[in-house]
């Protein structure tokens, strides 16, 4: 039997003085962090909001203005960036046709997500990782398609960052496919994120994350008038919406109201993102939206996958859904500059240190189970080896059960690990690593009631 090796997440360097946590950064990873460009981003708001309305109902055949000349220009930038991928990033529109629902669509429309895949390298890897923003932007009134809607940061900055993403993540190779997509009609009803779930899951897609960016790149809210750019949210459901009713014994059993799909991703690019992030803390919410607001990534959490959303910390709603105006010596309207750039190009980065370490970790392990046949103070796990990547081990990540996150780490060569900790006390799962160090998600363990040989 291979020698288990016991690491924990900290160490002391003395009874008194405080622990100290190490940070191991993939130099690859660290590398494509620092080319993402504040000025890039700048530049692309820009060119955004000179369309004047991208609003889902808007012209589709004028060329400098409408969300018809925005899609194509957004186009373009991904058919850019795909040169230099060596053939692996393809782009295109995906393109259909909308009737009158009566509600927020008036007359028959074409609508499109503009979409950018990165084909993984390794073909025995068929996981994808996605990361989107909307494109289109509105008004005070949703259905006015005439009016200037500049949405520079609704969702102007979600929007770029999936673009600069693009940018400086087609260059590399990944084992596991990303696709980067801007999606139309957020503000109509979540029409391009719903077209895009539906396909996903007809088609069968494996997709083991979604990070939704909306409304990502401003530090200063209305009526508190905080201004902090150190802080960003990511909002994760707690129970599954998806086949709740074959679920809810188990949760109700076990406890683990509090270890979705999604709250384990929040989890994930909480402790990836900030592991690459300097003076950016992701505060996880435990909702998976805002009050009276829908995000593009409830689709997909509606379909089973897991999906979460990005947002500022402080939202200034004088500037979100606003016709552009002054009143009484206020400005209304959503311009670029009441955005924050550097707060934009951070947030941008723990997009990125999540989508790529996802794509260079190997894949999640297999059949993990706890075994509680006996009564006992300590823990056995075992689980079935990764399907796809190059595994250095695993890690068995713990915690005690009314804590947010994991606490302690430890990594094994081995398929299975019996750790002095009762199994009544804390909840544990189980991840792969890579031979670089890039964690697969966290894998929660399925009670094994029977023998050893399960």
């Amino acid at each position: 039997m291979r020698k288990t090796i016991l690491f924990f997440s900290f160490i002391s360097i003395s009874l008194a003085a405080p622990a100290q946590k190490i940070i191991n950064r993939d130099p690859q990873i660290e590398a494509l962090i620092n080319q993402v460009s504040s000025d890039s981003l700048r530049a692309y708001i820009d060119k955004l909001v000179s369309f004047g309305t991208r609003s889902t109902l808007s012209t589709t055949t004028d060329s400098k203005k409408g969300i018809g000349a925005a899609r194509q220009w957004v186009l373009s930038k991904f058919q850019e960036f795909a040169k230099q991928s060596e053939g692996r990033m393809t782009a295109y529109l995906d393109t259909w046709t909308l009737q009158p629902d009566g509600k927020r669509v008036d007359k028959t429309i074409e609508i499109a997500n503009v979409m950018a895949t990165l084909k993984g390298t390794d073909p025995n890897d068929n996981r994808i990782f996605l990361v989107s923003g909307h494109i289109d932007s509105r008004v005070t009134d949703v259905m006015n398609r005439e009016a200037d809607a500049p949405g520079a940061n609704d969702d102007g900055s979600g929007t770029v960052a999936v673009i600069e993403l693009a940018r400086v993540m087609s260059k590399s190779k990944f084992p596991a496919t990303v696709i980067f997509v801007t999606v139309s009609g957020e503000e109509q009803g979540l029409l391009g994120a719903n077209h895009l779930a539906d396909k996903a899951a007809t088609e069968n897609w494996n997709l083991e994350a979604m990070l939704n960016n909306d409304i990502v790149g401003s530090n200063h809210s209305n009526e508190t008038n905080i201004i902090d750019n150190t802080r960003l949210r990511v909002f994760s459901e707690g129970l599954p919406a998806f086949e709740m009713d074959k679920k809810v014994s188990a949760i109700r059993q076990y406890g683990v109201e509090n270890d979705g799909k999604a709250r384990q991703l929040a989890r994930y690019l909480k402790e990836v993102g900030e592991r690459y992030v300097d003076n950016l803390e992701v505060v996880m919410i435990y909702r998976n939206d805002r009050f009276l607001r829908g995000g593009d990534h409830t689709p997909f959490v509606n379909k089973g996958f897991a999906a979460v959303r990005l947002s500022e910390m402080n939202e200034n709603f004088l500037h979100q859904h606003q016709d552009l105006r002054i009143e009484k010596g206020v400005e209304y309207g959503d311009y670029a500059k009441f955005m924050d750039f550097e707060y934009l190009r951070k947030n941008t980065c723990i997009n990125l240190a999540t989508l790529a370490n996802l794509a260079k970790s190997p894949s999640m392990p297999e059949d993990v189970i706890l075994d509680v046949r006996g009564l006992g103070n300590s823990t056995s796990l075992r689980w079935k080896a990764s399907k796809s990547g190059k595994v250095k081990g695993y890690y068995i990540l713990m915690r005690e059960t009314a804590m947010p996150y994991w606490q302690k780490k430890f990594f094994t060569t081995d398929l299975k690990i019996t750790l002095p900790y009762s199994k009544d006390n804390y909840f544990f799962a189980v991840q792969a690593v890579s031979e670089e160090g890039n964690e697969s998600l966290p894998v929660l363990p399925r009670v094994g009631l029977r023998n050893a040989g399960e």
